[in-house]
């Protein structure tokens, strides 16, 4: 709310005189706010994940650092539990931004899965109206991206690519907008050439076989990642810039807790002597890094 001072209220000051402070003061507040924005810097918001919940407190000095945060809808990856389930309205009120994950299977889990009688493409449906159910009790509106954590490098197998495709046709139908959480490292794929997974998942997308999706690029390699710092480098230095037909690349992991010591070594200097990446002035509470163009990048508020 703007404080407005009544001229009749203000004794031995002119309306002139009056104004002139009302304009200087409106100016300098402006400046200030493009200035002062949580977690903004040279067009890039920095944000963060992490698979344990740090708590509220932790969470609220973060947020003077950071615009927004990871949050789990599904237990974390390797996890038995999920400690972030309950705090979306905590951290929202504390002013954060969301991106919004869950869970993808493993290709072992789902060919186990798949032995016991259960389809990739059936396992994928069960999955994302999983997510969807914890996305509505958490509170998110309908069209918050929700992206699916698929771990594994390289090109899709068929039925990682029939749990992916069913995965985000059902999350679609849900009311939500389907993202994946995939890996830009680039890896052999015979004949001297290389590829991502994200590259491969969108010419799935170009092809007709996947439904359009949004992406989170994992590639930590320095270069092109800057390492563990919050100088986060703009979406395009990330090396998937050709996205535009396949989906937006909604945000970049350039730095991951415990770091990949083969890939980071020209940047080793910028992680801690354990291998984590912390905040600045935050040693006891490792996280990864991610830079976005937006402040909400899953446009969960």
């Amino acid at each position: 709310m703007k404080f407005v001072r009544r001229p009749d209220l203000l004794l031995g000051l002119s309306l002139g005189a009056l104004l002139c402070g009302c304009s200087r003061g409106a100016s300098t507040q402006q400046a200030q706010a493009k200035t002062e924005i949580v977690g903004y810097e040279n067009g890039v918001f920095r944000g963060l994940d992490r698979n344990e919940y740090p708590g509220d407190v932790t969470m609220k000095a973060l947020h003077r650092t950071f615009a927004f945060t990871g949050f789990w809808l599904t237990n974390p990856p390797g996890e038995e539990t999920n400690t972030w389930e309950g705090k979306r309205a905590t951290l929202r009120e504390q002013g954060w931004g969301f991106l919004v994950l869950a869970d993808g299977r493993l290709d072992a889990e789902i060919l186990k899965t798949q032995k016991q009688g259960t389809a990739p493409a059936e396992l994928g449906k069960q999955d994302a109206e999983a997510a969807a159910r914890s996305a509505r009790h958490e509170g998110f509106p309908a069209r918050t991206i929700i992206f699916l954590d698929q771990e594994e490098g390289g090109v899709l197998l068929p039925e990682q690519a029939a749990y992916l495709l069913a995965w985000t046709e059902a999350l679609s139908s849900s009311g939500f907008e389907p993202g994946v959480y995939a890996s830009g490292q680039p890896v052999p794929a015979g004949g001297g050439k290389t590829v991502t997974t994200i590259e491969d998942i969108r010419n799935r997308v170009q092809q007709g076989k996947l439904h359009p999706i949004a992406f989170f690029d994992a590639q930590d390699a320095c270069p092109p990642a800057p390492g563990c710092t919050v100088h986060a480098k703009p979406l395009a230095d990330s090396g998937e810039i050709t996205l535009s037909a396949g989906g937006p690349l909604v945000a970049w992991q350039y730095a991951q807790s415990p770091q990949r010591k083969e890939i980071t070594k020209a940047c080793a200097a910028t992680y801690a002597a354990d291998g984590n990446c912390y905040a600045p002035g935050m040693s006891s509470t490792f996280l990864d890094m991610n830079a976005a163009s937006s402040s909400d990048p899953s446009r969960g508020r």
